[in-house]
């Protein structure tokens, strides 16, 4: 039987520890969880607890929130005598004797298929590039990032119409199959770590609100995949008429258009959306929300804020979301 404890902040993980308390039990015993402080959130600013330790109290389990993983988490780490730390989307950054301290070691539930994408904005970014499917691998934990060997990959698709939500919620339900094939082989010890290719790594980073922003001049298919990803955070948006109005699902298409607009020209509507041009084919906007409003379908939007055909959406260039090495870290 493993003793496991698991490190996770963000409700990504519930699948994955509601397995860990069910069927999971008959391999391993989730004896603690780490999770991120309460925090104040929301316009009342209401100090509030996360997903996770929600979770957790409901089932008794021993729980632990240090502010920073420093000389006291990681006594405490020890006295819990793991086999195993598990950790998914925990939000701090674990030292050499932290991921040393379990017997059997430290794996990390990452969400894209690695070397692709380490860092952390990877279902974001993978929908935001284009891609067509993802996945989530299990690693062991090293020093650098997201560098570890590499246990096993349980792959999702992306449809088109996807955003980070959808695709979030895929993810979340591929760690169960994950998780169900390789503890018992490494309860075992018979499961393998295949070293990643540095070669073939990319790496994405800490999304901001500034990268909410379009240039028009840019495919249609590229705009609306930046406009899928980035929902629901930071979201996308444009002025129209001066007003600032985010946008929450978009695709590219093929219409008939009498005059072929310009990149950010407004062509018209349709049923499905407001239907503006790009550098290479039409974007249909398919639901947007005006400031203080609920995002609204289209066609509803456009009954109450009318878009003229000829209105011009302003362009702005758009901070890329890869690099073919670790981007610097956030000054403060």
């Amino acid at each position: 039987m493993l003793r496991i404890v698991f490190m996770g902040s963000d409700a990504i993980a519930l699948p994955a520890l509601n397995w860990l308390a069910g069927e999971g039990r008959q391999i391993a015993e989730l004896v603690a969880v780490f999770t991120r402080p309460d925090r104040a959130t929301g316009r009342g600013h209401k100090v509030q607890s996360n997903e996770i330790k929600l979770w957790v109290k409901e089932r008794g389990i021993p729980l632990h929130q240090p502010e920073r993983f420093d000389g006291d988490a990681q006594l405490q780490l020890l006295a819990l005598e793991p086999d195993l730390v598990l950790v998914m989307a925990y939000g701090h950054i674990l030292k050499p004797d932290t991921i040393a301290t379990p017997r059997l070691g430290t794996l990390n539930l990452h969400t894209s298929v690695l070397p692709k994408y380490r860092g952390a904005s990877p279902i974001q970014t993978a929908i935001a590039c284009g891609d067509t499917g993802t996945g989530v691998t299990l690693m062991r934990m090293v020093r650098q990032l997201d560098a570890g060997p590499v246990a096993s990959v349980e792959r999702v698709s992306i449809a088109p119409l996807d955003t980070a939500v959808e695709v979030g919620a895929k993810l979340a339900a591929a760690c169960v199959p994950l998780l169900a094939r390789c503890l018992p082989a490494i309860a075992a010890g018979k499961q393998a770590f295949t070293d990643q290719s540095a070669s073939h790594a990319t790496y994405c980073r800490k999304l901001e609100k500034t990268d909410g922003v379009l240039d028009f001049a840019r495919p249609a298919a590229l705009l609306a995949a930046r406009i899928n990803g980035l929902m629901p955070w930071p979201g996308c948006a444009v002025k129209i008429n001066g007003q600032a109005v985010k946008l929450g699902l978009a695709e590219a298409c093929n219409v008939l258009i009498d005059k072929l607009p310009g990149p950010g020209e407004v062509a018209g509507s349709d049923a499905e959306g407001l239907l503006v041009g790009t550098g290479q084919g039409t974007l249909r906007l398919r639901k947007l929300q005006r400031p203080g409003g609920r995002m609204l379908p289209a066609a509803e939007f456009l009954r109450g804020r009318p878009v003229a055909a000829g209105t011009r959406l302003p362009s702005h260039p758009m901070p890329a979301l890869v690099a073919d090495k670790p981007f610097p870290r956030p000054k403060g």
